[in-house]
């Protein structure tokens, strides 16, 4: 059985993430910069805030002169999705001290949680320096990006036209592709139930409700639905 123990292994199972980090990472700076946020307060919203979708929104609520409550509340709702990332991975770090686990916790992102979870699905071994190579990896990459977008950006006339906007969505379509490894006979009727049960439920909560929020009651709805019809 494969083992993930080291820092190295994490950095190195990082690599094929960046790609998508690159993509959105230049994209914020780009955006950041075009509203006039200074290099250094796109640093420190990659060092602090260290979610792109948060990160876009929060320009853009600053933008319109949205009060700070708001701006917080907002950006609590978009990242709430990852308390039940860090929820998924938490029984292979249970041993670990409360200071160590805070520090793997506040820097799991949709990515490196998308590398983490296949060896996790497939029982292999994952322990704390591993995850640390990956979460330190793609915080150091994702800040750098997002500044290189903001200091360069002004060159690049159309981002559009290099396909940077595309290299997320490929990132998650390799990720995805990755965990169908684990998948038994048995699983595949639920896995079906479960992607139809997600795209209808997002086509209802969109006319409802602002996506963010329907992305988070949909993932909650299905992660529940789930764990029941696997047990």
């Amino acid at each position: 059985m494969t083992s993930h123990v080291t820092f190295q292994q994490g950095v190195k199972e990082c690599i094929p993430t960046l790609l998508g980090y690159i993509g959105i990472g230049l994209s914020f700076g780009i955006v950041a910069a075009s509203q006039d946020f200074s290099v250094l307060e796109i640093l420190l919203l990659c060092l602090l805030v260290y979610a792109g979708a948060a990160q876009f929104i929060i320009c853009a609520l600053v933008i319109t002169g949205t009060p700070i409550s708001a701006i917080v509340l907002t950006t609590l709702i978009v990242n709430s999705r990852f308390f039940l990332l860090s929820m998924t991975l938490s029984p292979n770090y249970k041993d670990y001290g409360i200071w160590n686990r805070l520090a793997l916790s506040s820097l799991l992102t949709d990515e490196t949680f998308g590398v983490a979870i296949t060896p996790h699905l497939k029982g292999e071994t994952i322990n704390d320096r591993w995850l640390h190579g990956l979460n330190i990896t793609a915080y150091s990459f994702w800040a750098i990006a997002c500044v290189l977008g903001a200091v360069f950006g002004k060159y690049i006339s159309h981002p559009e036209m290099l396909g940077l906007d595309f290299a997320i969505t490929a990132m998650f379509i390799f990720l995805a592709m990755a965990q169908f490894e684990t998948i038994t006979r048995s699983k595949i009727s639920i896995y079906i139930v479960l992607i139809a049960f997600v795209i209808v439920m997002m086509f209802i909560l969109s006319w409802l409700m602002p996506s963010y929020v329907a992305i988070l009651v949909t993932s909650i709805c299905a992660a529940t639905l789930g764990v029941v019809m696997d047990r």
